[in-house]
């Protein structure tokens, strides 16, 4: 085989397995989990969440004002992606569509202060729902680069031709994300 055709075979490859996977049964339990985990955070904020902030001291209350209104931009953020992918999957709208539509939805910016110094005097909910949103969207975000970003890693690949264990992990990143 030519290199241009093995070039062309890996990025087929990459994209048909991430295609694969977006029209399975994971990516069915993944929508139901997020659109779970955003009714839940809802119900929680609105209800229990409400009355377990009123009871926190002024650093710890304004560290739940600030953590509850990330995690609400992170859900809304996931959300429309996984709908735009729902919508991909059933055929409301093409590939290329979505990934004009998705270009609006933030994922890797959404970020979390875990740990920090009132991170422990947040009721336990709350960080409960903070940590599953962020592994969600670990999720999501891996699974969007296998989807829409195989194309960025092939000027990279190129690069690498020359050095096949270079290359190799290259391959692998474009397949599985970037670990670690």
């Amino acid at each position: 085989m030519t290199e241009d055709f093995k070039k062309a075979d890996l990025s087929t490859s990459a994209v048909h397995i991430a295609h694969h996977l977006a029209n399975s049964d994971n990516f069915q339990t993944l929508f139901q989990e997020g659109m779970s985990l955003v009714e839940e955070t809802a119900l929680y904020l609105d209800g229990d969440g409400r009355e377990e902030a009123k009871q926190l001291a002024r650093p710890a209350s304004l560290a739940y004002a600030t953590e509850s209104m990330r995690l609400t931009t992170r859900l809304m953020q996931l959300a429309s992606w996984l709908l735009l992918q729902r919508a991909v999957n059933e055929g409301e709208m093409s590939r290329e569509q979505a990934g004009s539509d998705k270009n609006k939805v933030r994922l890797d910016k959404l970020s979390s202060a875990m740990g920090g110094p009132a991170w422990d005097d947040l009721p336990e909910t709350l960080r409960t729902l903070v940590e599953r949103s962020t592994r969600l969207q670990e999720r999501v975000v891996h699974l969007d680069k296998m989807l829409y970003r195989v194309e960025d890693n092939a000027p990279q690949e190129e690069a690498n031709n020359d050095n096949p264990v270079a290359s190799q992990i290259s391959q692998l990143h474009a397949a599985f994300g970037k670990i670690g």
